[in-house]
């Protein structure tokens, strides 16, 4: 199951399924006595640097992403906090990671999940193909699964890893056959359901001059919950500490005593500041979030956890299972920012020096050149996508914005989106909505005004659409009652959603408080919950639009699986495009909409 850097890929990668500035993670100390301090490492001596540098959530963002989804929040020395404007893109990451590998003898390159899904259009409409070519070129080592991987299914993953022209859209350039990716994608929590085996390589082990790192790659056990189940027919998916500790225990016996886990799973740090310090006033006090339980109880045989899913950053230390302080790293998204780990190895013990490990945030600035072939892959790419990505389908009077600050409940293209789906729903013969629910985690970036290309500012073009909801999820429309749509409103914030609250984003007449100050589904004040100002009526029958991800129960709404009387619509990127063309002109472009349909007390 191990390969080396330059692995050969096999054919049989993937196993037949059922179905079709820095933030420092405080482990500074100085080197034992002996050790080389060269940088990078000695070739001599007994102790070598090994560099680490790693990022999670790339979600296919080749282009410099925009509006909110191009910021960063830096703390400031005085408490205060700026926002960091333009920061991400491929262009310049790789840039970045080039020179940061400078003088590096050893350097290994890993990510921790969702390289590809949810992507903006220019790779997203081509099944992310312009994504894998890219980090290629990134010299990517290794990486594991996140949930994102699976939103085609696992047999488009199979040809994500392995290559080979999409099956139905089939090559997408003349002469030109998708090669796959050069590194290995791991799942070592994802396995076949009747045999056991892991759908994909569980580890690699990166060997340079004798040195070996291993890496374990594990996606999130509640996968399966907010993806598509279609795609994901005879899979199982494991719990992340039993699966990181069997690996773990596999790789020893193997003289592999250097390990790393990539872990697309993550926590939610005590300030949305990159640079916050989240072991303030001990270590790892400042984060929450299942990262914490997880980091807690994975073996300290593992010596680094790259995480992600999140999309927050920090760089902080839990104590592992024997109270021992252990780095745990995230590089929030989009390619904002990368983490630079320095794992300091023992030629002797052939383990790392776990009171020498330091590691540290940086941002992606666009200060720097742009990598060339970086530039040349996206102008080819864009060519190929130009016809469908220019057209323009609305407009717009200012920035719509979707905060990635998990505290702002409500979006101002939340409330949009939804009152789209529930026009678009509303009809007595389209399903005859009353109101529309849309989860959070589907509207993947802002709408900006100000033009991305030749189009003019206020213009939205279908690639901006699309890169907002790309994943093309058929719209509903269902019968809930009252209390299981207040039930519903609890589940943001209780049982699978208590730790981290899924807030959902609600169409223009729904209203109700959110006290955060309570705890679990107290946070919802039933008496609040109003439909056009009418309280809602438990023993009442409402329709209601949501997307079929929700309708089936989809992140950690359980009782919307028990709606009835389902009627399918269009997709909800056809209902958003139609509804901005509805609704706006360039004499009269669509202003955002007010906010105030979810009360927060905090």
């Amino acid at each position: 199951m191990a390969a080396t850097p330059k692995k050969k890929r096999t054919a049989a990668r993937i196993l037949a399924v059922g179905a079709g500035l820095a933030t420092v993670g405080a482990l500074v100390a100085a080197l034992p006595a002996g050790a080389s301090g060269t940088k990078g490492g000695g070739n001599h001596g007994r102790y070598v640097d090994v560099q680490l540098l790693s990022f999670n959530d790339l979600h296919g963002n080749l282009e410099p992403p925009t509006g909110s989804a191009g910021r960063l929040t830096r703390l400031k020395e005085d408490g205060t906090t700026e926002t960091l404007n333009d920061v991400g893109g491929v262009e310049y990451l790789a840039t970045h990671l080039r020179q940061a590998r400078e003088g590096n003898r050893y350097s290994v390159t890993a990510a921790a999940g969702d390289m590809i899904g949810a992507s903006p259009l220019l790779s997203g409409l081509f099944h992310d193909e312009p994504t894998i070519e890219a980090l290629n070129k990134l010299k990517l080592d290794v990486t594991s699964v996140g949930n994102h991987e699976f939103d085609e299914g696992a047999r488009e993953l199979a040809r994500i890893q392995n290559g080979g022209c999409h099956p139905t859209a089939g090559c997408f350039e003349k002469g030109k056959r998708f090669r796959g990716a050069d590194f290995p994608y791991l799942a070592a929590n994802v396995t076949n359901e009747k045999s056991g085996k892991p759908l994909l390589d569980p580890y690699f082990v990166w060997e340079r001059n004798g040195v070996k790192i291993g890496f374990i790659g594990v996606t999130l056990e509640g996968t399966a919950n907010i993806v598509s189940a279609e795609g994901i027919k005879g899979l199982k998916f494991g719990d992340e500490v039993e699966t990181i500790n069997k690996y773990a225990k596999v790789l020893e016996r193997k003289g592999v005593k250097s390990i790393v886990a990539l872990l697309h799973e993550g926590g939610l740090p005590a300030s949305g500041a990159y640079n916050y310090d989240c072991d303030s006033p001990g270590p790892g006090n400042g984060i929450s979030g299942p990262i914490v339980d997880i980091a807690k109880n994975v073996s300290p045989q593992v010596d680094a956890l790259v995480t992600g899913h999140t999309h927050q950053a920090y760089a902080c230390t839990i104590p592992d299972p024997a109270g021992k302080p252990r780095t745990v790293t995230s590089a929030a998204s989009f390619g904002r920012l990368y983490t630079d780990t320095t794992l300091t190895y023992d030629r002797r013990t052939k383990d790392i020096v776990r009171t020498a490990v330091a590691s540290a945030n940086h941002v992606v600035t666009r200060d720097v050149p742009k990598a060339e072939d970086m530039s040349r892959l996206i102008t080819r790419w864009n060519a190929l996508a130009a016809p469908i990505a220019s057209r323009p389908v609305g407009y717009i009077s200012a920035d719509i914005d979707n905060p990635l600050d998990a505290a702002a409940y409500e979006k101002p293209l939340g409330n949009l989106i939804a009152d789209a789906q529930l026009e678009g729903m509303a009809p007595a013969d389209k399903g005859g909505a009353q109101l529309a629910l849309m989860n959070p985690g589907g509207v993947r970036a802002p709408l900006v005004h100000k033009a991305s290309g030749a189009e003019g500012d206020g213009v939205v073009t279908y690639g901006e659409a699309y890169t907002v909801q790309p994943f093309t999820n058929m719209m509903t429309a269902v019968d809930l009652t009252g209390a299981q749509l207040i039930t519903t409103l609890q589940q943001q914030v209780s049982g699978a959603n208590q730790a981290a609250p899924k807030i959902l984003q609600i169409s223009k007449g729904l209203t109700y408080t959110l006290d955060m100050t309570k705890a679990g589904a107290d946070r919802i004040v039933v008496s609040s919950v109003k439909l056009n100002g009418e309280a809602i009526d438990p023993s009442k029958t409402y329709r209601v639009a949501m997307n079929e991800f929700l309708a089936g129960g989809g992140d950690g709404f359980a009782v919307l699986k028990e709606h009835k009387n389902k009627l399918v619509g269009a997709s909800d990127l056809d209902m958003f495009t139609a509804y901005l063309a509805a609704h706006s002109t360039p004499a009269a472009p669509l202003a955002p909409p007010a906010a105030g349909r979810i009360t927060v007390v905090k």
